[in-house]
Order: structure tokens, then C-alpha cells, then sequence
């Protein structure tokens, strides 16, 4: 154990900061009366070797405690011990017996604050709110980081929205499975992600949006899987302690600092392969929970700042996220503190964008109620923020409290610059109406194909405000859309009880996986149509990983506990389903290649007769649709002539759809200048006869009619 020497200290850069001499601590508390760094021999120890208090008055300045530790470096471990007031009533809730993490600290070693907690509660100490933690063996440690490290010249690669194509999914997930081919011991880590980045290359996605890696701790979950008895976990993530750390158990190189370096060198790799990295962050709620929960963190340092309260009466917590409490975003202190991290991220682990859960919440005053839209808030800073100026934004734009805010999401319009897209569930939504079948779902479906006008025009806005998206990680994937028609939750330990009952779903006849010729052509004819419209629509797509393969969740539309095969991918089906896998590819392939499917502003209105509309509907005599009448049919011509440049000629596109029971047969719009159709895709023949290779289109014979069998899309190009 190092001699350590003291001295007073600096109050910039919050958090631990490698000095020549050794190493500056710096905390934000308003309240507390004494503060202590705990320091420790290693991960394992049960307790603290050296326990140092601040000078209050030498060691503080303003409400920053700040104390220079020489003798000591990287890899140093330690935690805090604040005092101060504990009168819940006024939001105060000190406690000098409890070891707090350091909001700032940038690694933790590998252990579990509820399983340090429940163990010890179970033998009768650690109350909640009173008894000190005995063993800390298994308890989370803060680690002193070092940043160095050999970037090669990388940065991030801040594609333009318009050229993006997402890919969602989770990091341990994606290489977990045995079937990964990833060596055991680095399966289900950053280290383990890179093994795969050749097939999201091949795939053709440019940015991979991961669910929350920032450190949490996946045992707060108590209940049980009743079918198998083991405790189910917190798969997803969606509760954060460490908002600068990497997690841990991702990580191969679990030593001090080792998750780091790791997730620096994924990011770099990816980004080598020309892979965004996006990164889906919680800043709404933690993982304190509400007045029951365990103090670690953010309740033990300054309560009544980092919480929404309710103003009449502090003890309890303002809940918007569902999950017991809601981060105080709009405090200055908060926001800072939200900045501070988007920052670090951004300049030291390179990533390209982030993606903000319930970000609704990040739109309430300190009271909870709404921000008026044109106001100054943190969603609004992060949209100007200049080190943020290139990093991808996207909201979840509501929260669980009622606040849906789609199309109208604050961030900077104030200022003339709202830089955040938006989950667009009602594309989700309209889509799957549209492609299930649904009777009077073809016009606004149309408006979702367009880009989103309706909801996004009017703000000034382009249509890469909109992040389409048929599936995500939350609700039913793909595969299982078109397989269930009811959720399947038993296995979460909720009785079912858990996850959305709203799926428009349909199971075509049967409920669940079967080998009935006939479903199975159905359910893969509506996988494929799904896909055709996520890719042909104006806005951004984002893909669920693994719905290119038919990855199953077993009908289970809520998998945020299920650490397993459950949620997985089975790589696999990569080979079972590789015409799906290729119909993807060729899909992303097109809408790459062709501007005409992203375009950068909304198609224009057009009146006059002898211009060719940038985008037109038709019928299926490919007349101008009576709305009223458009029932389970719709098609449209994109304009290439309106989406080329010098550089880039552009095709013609028609896509057609029939939703009915009844093959049809439909007229197709006339082509101008000699040029001809090409059949593109036809979801209703068998791979690999239903996607051409782009540049190799057959010509089709019949140039005036075609065929469009039942529940079926056909895609076109003109050339």
C-alpha cells in the first residue's frame, strides 16, 4: 500500500485526474458537511486501506470538495463517504455510513451493489438507509483511468443522416451464443463484437446503435424465471450507475482500466470497417430507484438536485421513467453533469452519436412539468453544444408519464437549430397496419413512405428527423411479428403481465413456429415487405439486429430480463435463412446506391401538368388514387430525375403493394426517354429469384401489366 500524501487540491475536471504528482479528486455536494475518499488495495478488499477526509475549508471550493492524492496513479481504487443533513422531507438524505460512487468515475471493477446489499441485509445489516456495508469484496469499485491511447489518427466518422442505415443491438447478445463462432473467453464482449464486424460490413449497415453499455449492474432484478427457477437479470441495461465507464463484464480485460482500452479498440476497428458507433444512453432515471432503494450514488451527495422531487413533499420521488425515480436534467448542475459525459464520450471514446431513452423526461422543468418547445433546455444544449455540433441525436420522444412529444421534440429551435431525429413509432405503427392487412391503413402509410410530413414539416424540419424502424429492441422482432399474434412473456417471472399487448401482430393461422408450407410462405412474403418498406421509405432505418436471419425471442415481446438464448442471437439462422440475409444486403444495397430513397428535404406538391411530380400514387389501373377508396393497395413512382446529381444519374423506382386476399393484376406507369422496367424484387417468389443483384435487374416482358399476387410487394426500376 502506497504512502499517500495530501495536498489541497483543485475543484476543475470533476472526478479523478491523473496529476504529475498523483492524482486530483474533485466532487460536486452543495450540502454535505464532511466528505472522506476511501481508498483501496484491490477489487477484492473488504475494506478500505486509507479513508482521508477533506478539509472543509482548505479542501473546498464554492460546493466542489477537491483533494490532490500524491503517491497514487492509475489503476487506484476508491469510493466516497459524504455526510451531511438527513431530513428526507427536504429532499436530504446523507448518510456518512454509506460508500458512494464517484458520478464521474470513468471505470469500475467488476462486483454487484445489490448483491453486496441483499447479502448483507439477509444476515440482518445495511438497512436501506442506515447500516455501513461490512464486505466489500463484491462491491463496485471507482477506478483511476489513464486516457492515453493510440488512436491511429481515428475519429469519428459522422455519416449524414440521410446515407445512414442503422443497426440495433446489444453488445453481449450479438457474440454470447456458442453458434457465434467467438472464442469463449472473449464471447459477449467488446473484444468479442469485433469478431463480427466483417458481417455487419458485408450486410452493409453504416452505424451500429448499441443498447446501454455504460455501467449498470444487471443483478437489481430479484424476480425468477418460473419455468427454469434461476434469478432473471437486467439484460438491457436500462439503468445506469456509471454514465463515463464502459461496462465492465463487457469486457475481456476486466483489470483496472482494461474495459476501456477495450471498448477504445472496438470503436476503433469498427470505425475502420467504416461502422458508426451510437451508443443508447440513460440519462432519465438511475438505478437508486425511489425512497426504498439503496443509496450509492447521486442520493447520497446531493439528493434534492440530482432528483425531481415532488416540491410539497421531497421524501418521495417525481416518476416518469417507470422505474422509480427521474433525473433532475433541467438543474444546472444536472445538465452540466449530462454535457460533461456526451462530451467525454464523444472526445474520448470516439463515438458517433447516441440515442436517448425516454427523452421526454430530459424535457421537464426541476417541478416535472413540460418545457414550453422554443425555451432553453438541456435537449436544447446538446443540440447546440459545439463539441456535439457532428454527433448523431436521437430521441425516444416520450416518457412514461404521458409526455409524448413526436414531431414536436424540443432541442434549439429557439435558435433556429433543432438537430434531433426522432423514434418515429408512428411508422412503426402505420406500417404494420398497412402490411398486416388493415382495412383504410393505406393513407397513412403513404404519409410514413414519404418521409413524415405531417409531423415533421412544420417545424422545418427534413425527413431525416424520422428514425423508421418496423421492430426494436423492446416489442416482438421480426420474425415473431408475423408468428404471434399474443405475447409470450411467462419466462419474465410477471406472470405475463409484462410487455405490450398491442403488437398488430398476426400469426397467419397459427400461433407460434410450424412447418405448414403455406404459413410459412405467408410469414416470409410479410418479413419481406416489412424490409422493402423500411429501406424504400424516406428517413432514417434502423434494423433490429438479428431480423435479417429471423432471430425469434420465442414470442417473448419484453426480453429485458432474459440473459440467454432467449434473446441471443443464433447465428445459425444466418445459414437456414441466408436468402433472407441476402435480401437484406441487396435492400441496403439499393437504398445506398440511389439518393432517390433518401432524400434531404420533404417531396414538394406539384400542380402542374406538364411536371413530372417527384413522387407519384397510384391506383391499380395506375391512375391518381381515390384515398377515400385505396383499400389494401398502394404504389407509387419515385422520380429519379428529382433525387440525381453531376455525379450520380438516378433510375426510377415503382413499388407496389397488395394487402388483399386476391392476387391482382395491375397497370404500371409509363416510363419516358426509351427507358423500361426491370423487375428489382418480387417478395412473393422464392430466393433467389425475389431480389436481383443491384445492376443486374431482368427486363420485363410485359411492360404494361403485372401480376402482383396476394399479400405481396414487387419493386421496379426503371432503366
Amino acid at each position: 500500500m502506497p504512502d499517500v500524501i495530501t495536498k489541497i487540491g483543485t475543484s476543475l475536471n470533476l472526478g479523478a485526474a491523473i496529476t504529475p504528482d498523483g492524482v486530483n479528486f474533485s466532487i460536486y455536494s452543495k450540502d454535505a458537511t464532511a466528505v472522506s475518499i476511501c481508498l483501496f488495495e484491490d477489487d477484492r478488499s473488504q475494506q478500505p486501506y486509507a479513508v482521508i477526509p477533506f478539509d472543509p475549508v482548505k479542501n473546498r471550493t464554492g460546493d466542489i470538495w477537491h483533494i490532490e492524492l500524491c503517491g497514487i496513479g492509475k489503476g487506484a481504487l476508491y469510493l466516497y463517504k459524504v455526510d451531511g443533513p438527513y431530513e428526507p422531507t427536504r429532499g436530504l438524505r446523507f448518510n456518512k455510513n454509506k460508500y458512494l460512487f464517484d458520478p464521474y468515475a470513468k471505470a469500475f471493477t467488476i462486483g454487484s451493489v445489490f448483491r453486496s446489499y441483499n447479502a448483507q441485509h439477509r444476515q440482518g445489516f445495511a438497512a436501506n438507509e442506515g447500516g455501513e456495508l461490512r464486505d466489500l469484496s463484491d462491491f463496485p469499485k471507482c477506478v483511476v483511468v489513464n486516457d492515453d491511447f493510440d488512436w491511429e489518427g481515428d475519429k469519428p466518422l459522422n455519416y449524414p443522416l440521410e446515407k445512414t442505415v442503422i443497426y440495433e443491438t446489444h453488445l453481449k447478445g450479438f457474440t454470447a451464443s456458442a453458434t457465434s463462432g467467438v472464442a469463449p473467453e472473449i464471447a459477449g464482449t467488446y473484444k468479442g463484437f469485433t469478431q463480427k464486424i466483417d458481417y455487419l460490413k458485408e450486410l452493409g449497415v453504416t452505424s451500429v446503435e448499441l443498447l446501454p453499455v455504460f455501467e449498470f449492474d444487471e443483478n437489481e432484478n430479484a424476480n425468477s424465471n418460473p419455468k427454469t427457477g434461476e434469478t432473471l437479470v437486467n439484460y438491457w441495461g436500462y439503468s445506469t450507475i456509471g454514465f463515463f465507464a464502459p461496462k465492465t463484464s463487457y469486457a475481456a480485460d476486466r483489470a483496472p482500466g482494461g474495459p476501456v482500452r477495450e471498448f477504445k479498440q472496438m470503436v476503433k476497428e469498427l470505425h475502420r470497417a467504416g461502422i458508426e458507433v451510437i451508443l443508447d444512453v440513460v440519462y432519465n432515471h438511475t438505478a437508486e430507484g425511489n425512497e426504498r432503494g439503496y443509496a450509492f450514488e447521486f442520493r447520497g451527495l446531493q439528493n434534492d438536485v440530482y432528483y425531481s422531487l415532488p416540491q410539497n413533499d421531497k421524501q418521495y420521488y417525481m416518476n416518469f421513467s417507470g422505474c422509480g425515480n427521474s433525473v433532475n436534467c433541467n438543474h444546472p448542475v444536472t445538465a452540466q453533469f449530462i454535457i460533461d459525459s456526451l462530451r467525454y464520450w464523444v472526445l474520448e471514446m470516439h463515438v458517433d452519436g447516441f440515442r436517448f431513452d425516454l427523452a421526454s423526461i430530459m424535457t421537464r422543468s426541476p417541478n416535472g412539468t413540460p418545457i414550453p418547445y422554443d425555451m432553453p433546455s438541456v435537449t436544447a444544449t446538446i443540440s447546440l453544444d459545439p463539441v456535439l455540433a457532428k454527433t448523431k441525436i436521437i430521441a425516444e420522444p416520450w416518457d412514461c408519464a404521458g409526455l409524448y412529444q413526436l414531431g414536436g421534440f424540443p432541442g434549439g429551435s429557439f435558435a433556429g437549430q433543432n438537430r434531433w431525429s426522432e423514434w418515429n413509432g408512428r411508422f412503426r405503427d402505420d406500417i404494420r397496419r398497412f402490411i398486416r392487412g388493415d382495412d383504410d391503413a393505406t393513407t397513412a402509410a403513404a404519409t410514413r413512405i414519404a418521409g413524415s410530413s405531417d409531423t415533421y414539416n412544420h417545424s422545418g424540419r427534413a425527413p431525416t428527423a424520422s428514425i423508421n424502424f418496423i421492430t426494436a429492441h423492446d416489442g416482438f422482432t421480426l420474425n415473431d411479428l408475423v408468428t404471434y399474434n399474443h405475447k409470450h412473456n411467462e419466462e419474465n417471472g410477471e406472470e405475463n403481465r409484462d410487455g405490450s399487448d398491442d403488437n398488430l401482430s398476426y400469426n397467419h393461422g397459427y400461433e407460434g413456429e410450424c412447418t405448414n408450407p403455406k404459413i410459412q410462405a405467408q410469414r416470409i412474403r410479410k418479413i419481406k415487405n416489412y424490409l422493402i418498406y423500411l429501406f424504400v421509405s424516406q428517413g432514417v432505418p434502423m434494423l433490429l439486429g438479428g431480423d435479417e436471419m429471423r432471430r425469434t425471442q420465442g414470442g417473448n415481446n419484453n426480453a429485458y430480463c432474459q440473459d440467454n438464448d432467449i434473446s441471443w442471437i443464433n447465428w445459425t439462422l444466418t445459414q437456414k435463412n441466408q436468402g433472407l440475409v441476402r435480401f437484406t444486403k441487396n435492400l441496403i444495397a439499393y437504398r445506398k446506391a440511389h439518393n432517390v430513397f433518401s432524400r434531404k428535404q420533404f417531396f414538394t406538391d406539384c400542380y402542374d401538368k406538364n411536371t413530372v411530380p417527384e413522387i407519384a400514387w397510384y391506383d391499380i389501373n395506375a391512375k391518381n388514387p381515390d384515398w377515400s377508396k385505396q383499400k389494401r393497395f398502394l404504389a407509387f413512382k419515385l422520380n429519379g430525375s428529382s433525387a440525381c446529381t453531376p455525379d450520380s444519374p438516378e433510375n426510377d423506382f415503382y413499388i407496389a403493394t397488395n394487402t388483399d386476399i386476391y392476387d391482382l393484376t395491375i397497370t404500371l406507369p409509363a416510363l419516358s426517354d426509351g427507358r423500361q422496367w426491370h423487375l428489382v424484387a418480387d417478395t412473393s417468389l422464392a430466393s433467389p429469384e425475389d431480389i436481383a443483384e443491384p445492376g443486374n435487374e431482368e427486363l420485363l416482358r410485359e411492360q404494361r401489366r403485372y401480376v402482383l399476387l396476394s399479400g405481396a410487394t414487387v419493386m421496379l426500376i426503371g432503366k
